[in-house]
């Protein structure tokens, strides 16, 4: 039976070290750090995840404010305002929330961010210093998936993690994590394509599920004792349940608990962490630009 890895707990003691450092820091005369999230159209699921963005930097004493802007915004107009995000001295990070509208290259919105701003760490000069071992910002949830495993007292030095998924948000700056000499995993990055997908995910020692499929590991492609880590956060149609739906990841849970050694249910495994990690990005991009 496996031990569940509880991201909720794990990211309350993240925003509490946070907390306290943003009291140090402004009690040294220094403003609160300031996200700026920019909210273009309204989906509502794109709206819900701000307000939780916005309201867990408060509750740690990070000050923001979500810059809602219509979903015909031209993309030179939404370049403008990351412009006056840039040069802003009171902005200490920005936030562009995805997706954006069909009509704007999200690409090109993010190349102008200010790196130094860039608390979700997608810009390509974050993604080449994580690349090359260097120090910048790092996307939020591969990075929280670090800490969850660190904090769990799971070891990756000499470990082969398998990583299903190679996305710029989670698969591929998680590769890089794992491989930096404080972690010194043997990694493994698969995807749709991989053949013999199960033979390979059958030896990894961390299974990294971030395919965004649901229920897609099953329990012939998890090793006995292995750590799963579920990124997946999907919607499946449910008639007991009052929102007509529930959350599930891409991980059969049911079939892999008396497999693994340690799983992260769906929800409160990864997600909680994400946002944790911005909060502790905030707070460097501030000192960083002091």
């Amino acid at each position: 039976m496996a031990t569940l890895i509880d991201g909720k707990a794990i990211a309350s003691e993240v925003r509490s070290e946070v907390r306290r450092e943003v009291d140090a820091w402004t009690s040294e005369g220094h403003a609160p750090p300031y996200l700026a999230v920019v909210l273009v159209g309204d989906n509502p699921a794109s709206a819900s995840y701000v307000r939780g963005k916005i309201k867990a930097s408060r509750d740690v004493g990070i000050a923001g404010d979500t810059l809602k802007y219509d979903a015909n915004i031209s993309e030179n107009h939404l370049l403008d305002v990351i412009h006056d995000l840039n040069t802003s001295t009171h902005v200490s990070g920005i936030l562009i929330q995805l997706p954006l509208p069909d009509h704007i290259d999200s690409t090109r919105v993010i190349s102008h961010l200010n790196p130094d701003k860039d608390v979700d760490g997608l810009h390509t000069i974050n993604a080449g210093r994580l690349a090359t071992g260097l120090p910048g910002f790092v996307p939020c949830t591969p990075a929280g998936i670090v800490e969850l495993l660190h904090r769990s007292a799971i070891a990756t030095e000499g470990k082969h993690a398998v990583i299903i998924g190679r996305s710029n948000l989670v698969g591929r700056p998680l590769a890089s994590l794992l491989l930096k000499k404080e972690n010194n995993a043997t990694v493994t990055v698969c995807h749709s394509r991989t053949q013999n997908l199960g033979e390979i995910s059958s030896k990894a020692d961390i299974l990294v599920a971030a395919i965004g499929r649901p229920h897609f590991v099953t329990s012939n492609m998890v090793k006995p004792g292995a750590t799963i880590i579920d990124v997946g956060i999907n919607r499946v149609d449910d008639a007991t349940s009052k929102r007509g739906y529930r959350l599930t990841g891409d991980v059969d849970f049911d079939a892999t608990f008396n497999i693994a050694e340690y799983i992260t249910p769906v929800p409160g495994g990864v997600g909680p962490m994400t946002i944790a990690m911005l909060l502790k990005n905030t707070l460097s991009a501030a000192k960083l630009l002091t």
